[in-house]
């Protein structure tokens, strides 16, 4: 079973910038699937980008262009790259992990979530 903490959320000023870091420990890294999930109160988790054992990267429509997903499984850890924020980003997000191709599911392995706010 996969542990996952993340780290580097906090408050910035709209269009500055985050790094995000998830260090996984308990499982075998590279064969994950890896995940940043995101919700504000209220609302449902969403998905924000994702990077596949493989290397496949994915991204919600809403940050492409701004946030970068990467991983370095030398050191077992996955970050996201925020950029240029706005204060629609702000929510707590999740770093996610599952060995199958359904990323959000079930199956995942969840982290406790960090928060990030974005000033206006």
């Amino acid at each position: 079973q996969v542990q996952l903490v993340e780290s580097g959320g906090g408050l910035v000023q709209a269009g500055g910038s985050l790094r995000l870091s998830c260090a996984a420990s308990g499982g075998t890294f590279r064969r994950y699937n890896m995940g940043w999930f995101r919700q504000t109160p209220g609302k449902e988790r969403e998905f924000v980008a994702r990077m596949n054992w493989s290397g496949t990267t994915a991204y919600a429509d809403f940050v492409k262009g701004r946030f970068t997903i990467s991983r370095d499984s030398a050191i077992n850890t996955m970050s996201l790259q925020m950029n240029s924020l706005k204060p629609e980003d702000t929510a707590v997000y999740y770093c996610a992990a599952d060995t199958s191709i359904r990323l959000g599911s079930s199956s995942t392995y969840w982290g406790q979530g960090t928060q990030v706010t974005v000033s206006s």
